[in-house]
């Protein structure tokens, strides 16, 4: 029987994300399980590529980065980088982003996903001037700059909890800057975006894709601070695709229309307590997303 995600129906490029399987840089998320049995269980599936995790998940050495890939048959589609950027200076972040691109490009990826951050720590965002708002933009086309001149596409990420997260951000860098946009239908749903509507008013400005799908009524308890973003995923928050309140189906046609043929990468963000039997736990529910997948595959114009 062929893997789900090589199933003839499904003519897209399909990747993982260590999050699916409980994998995350923020402490006390949960039980983080290793390497060789999140990568392992991708390629099972049929996954062909990944992207890094958190900072020391996978190998930073881009040798031994591929041949951890490589035998499994995975590739590296890219890595998430915070960023501080509306600060004056923007020399950490260079640097930051500089290395990050490097490291990235010598194993093989394609695209630098970037999340805009208050601080390294990731502390609750603030409201922003107008010259702190005006800076974070500019900063964004030279980070632009720096990623490209790597080989990579920079794809900004809005994300919760991050200086990018509601529809009123989204809509304010769109209009200032020219940067690539990654479409987490999860988070911007999660922020009170419509992942549709940005389709059609800014596909041309996508060049990745997190294909999430999220319970509607929970990240109504994330949006009025009734829940954390942790309490939230604990509480069901990201669902299997097919399994929530995105139209995903409707997503994958707009992306076709687009001509979008970058990588779909799956994320179901979930926290683990204990360390599920072989087979079982997150493995179990990217199948049922890729299933899902499946079917819309078939059911494409």
């Amino acid at each position: 029987m062929p893997s789900l995600a090589t199933d003839p129906r499904v003519d897209r490029r399909l990747a993982g994300a260590p999050i699916s399987w409980g994998v995350c840089e923020v402490p006390g998320w949960g039980v983080q399980l290793p390497p060789e049995r999140v990568l392992a269980e991708m390629a099972e599936l049929g996954l062909r590529a990944t992207e890094l995790g958190p900072v020391g998940y996978l190998p930073a050495e881009p040798v031994a980065l591929r041949a951890t890939l490589g035998a499994l048959d995975l590739d590296l589609v890219g890595g998430f980088v915070p960023l501080v950027l509306h600060e004056p200076s923007l020399d950490a972040a260079r640097r930051a982003a500089s290395a990050s691109a490097a490291a990235m490009a010598a194993g093989g990826a394609d695209v630098f996903v970037a999340a805009v951050v208050m601080d390294a720590a990731w502390s609750a965002p603030r409201e922003l001037s107008g010259a702190e708002w005006a800076r974070l933009a500019s900063h964004l086309d030279e980070i632009d700059a720096v990623v490209a001149e790597h080989g990579l596409s920079l794809a900004l990420h809005p994300h919760a909890g991050t200086l990018v997260e509601t529809a009123a951000d989204i809509e304010r860098v769109v209009a200032s800057t020219e940067v690539g946009w990654c479409l987490d239908t999860g988070h911007l749903l999660l922020g009170g975006a419509d992942p549709e509507a940005f389709l059609r008013d800014h596909g041309e400005r996508v060049v990745h894709v997190h294909l999430k799908d999220v319970d509607a009524a929970v990240a109504a308890r994330y949006r009025s601070r009734e829940l954390s973003l942790l309490e939230a995923t604990r509480n069901g928050l990201f669902r299997p695709l097919g399994d929530g309140s995105v139209d995903l189906e409707n997503v994958l046609r707009l992306l076709d229309a687009d001509g979008y043929d970058g990588w779909l990468v799956l994320e179901q963000d979930v926290t683990l307590d204990e360390v599920p039997p072989p087979g079982g736990g997150p493995r179990a529910d990217v199948a049922r997303s890729l299933e899902f997948l499946a079917g819309a595959g078939a059911n494409r114009a």
